[in-house]
């Protein structure tokens, strides 16, 4: 049986032409959810692939490191003392001209330990880096301050000597010391490599430390002339200064960490050697951590 439809296009009447009819119907909307549905799919696609990849290599390779940078830091300091030839000088002092410092040298004699310390110490950094790719050059300045940084150390020593004009000598020197490191700054040169979010990183330079010291030696000497004990020798010396200026050389390993473009954490290693004040050496081991801006 066939029927005209409305468009003068013959076509099967009955159930099995309408099913046929629905087919096609069906068909045709599907193709046009396709079309319609392919751009979005794309568009989602390539924001996902954009979020996934693109975005996380944007953002590491937006680290730059060039540029003035400036923070605070603080951490735990260990110091290391030498009071070996702290009182050298006072007992040189004391036994000055004599026919025993000249052939025994008591002055050499090594009356006191070596100390160590540990405080906390806090500060303040200002920097300016050069970035060629991945390598990053700078300088920086920092000021620290610790919360207890000083040693002490008291001891004795005795020993017989006998001189060349036959004098017997019971020499006994008692000494003390002390030191604080009251504050003290660096000036230092970085070189570091740049991959990601992280600047690890080494430096050297210089620094300068401001103590405050205080020495005290006293040589007793028993002296027998000719088998006769006579009358001991007692003679003391002291030395002390406050805010003495000492110069030292620093070097280090560190890494800074980008949090966001202008925002950084910083860990960080520090040794310092300073030179002698007053015949007492020190030297600083700092491990400490910060956070910074640079811009």
């Amino acid at each position: 049986m066939i029927c005209v439809t409305g468009n003068s296009v013959a076509a099967p009447c009955g159930r099995r032409g309408l099913a046929r009819r629905g087919r096609h119907l069906r068909a045709r909307l599907a193709a046009l959810a396709l079309i319609l549905i392919a751009p979005a799919g794309a568009a989602a696609q390539s924001l996902d692939d954009t979020f996934l990849r693109g975005s996380f290599r944007d953002s590491a390779s937006a680290s730059r490191w060039d540029g003035f940078n400036f923070g605070v830091h603080a951490g735990l300091a260990n110091m290391n003392t030498d009071f070996g030839n702290s009182t050298s000088s006072l007992v040189a002092f004391i036994l000055r001209n004599s026919t025993l410092e000249n052939e025994a040298a008591p002055s050499n004699w090594t009356t006191l330990p070596s100390n160590t310390t540990n405080g906390r110490s806090y500060g303040v950094f200002l920097g300016y880096s050069f970035q060629w790719d991945q390598l990053v050059l700078g300088i920086d300045l920092a000021y620290n301050r610790p919360s207890s940084l000083e040693g002490s150390a008291s001891d004795s020593l005795e020993r017989i000597v006998t001189t060349s004009d036959t004098v017997q000598h019971d020499v006994t020197i008692i000494a003390q010391s002390s030191i604080k490191l009251v504050d003290y700054a660096t000036f230092r040169g970085r070189a570091g490599y740049a991959f990601g979010q992280f600047l690890p990183y080494a430096f050297i330079g210089g620094a300068v430390g401001r103590f405050n010291y205080s020495n005290a030696a006293t040589v007793i000497d028993f002296q027998t002339v000719g088998g006769v004990l006579q009358p001991p020798f007692v003679q003391s010396a002291n030395n002390s200064k406050d805010g003495a200026i000492v110069g030292g050389l620093t070097t280090g390993l560190g890494v800074d960490v980008a949090i966001l473009p202008s925002l950084f954490m910083r860990a960080e290693w520090e040794f310092i050697a300073f030179a002698p004040v007053s015949g007492i050496r020190t030297n600083l081991n700092t491990g400490r951590v910060g956070i910074g801006l640079k811009f």
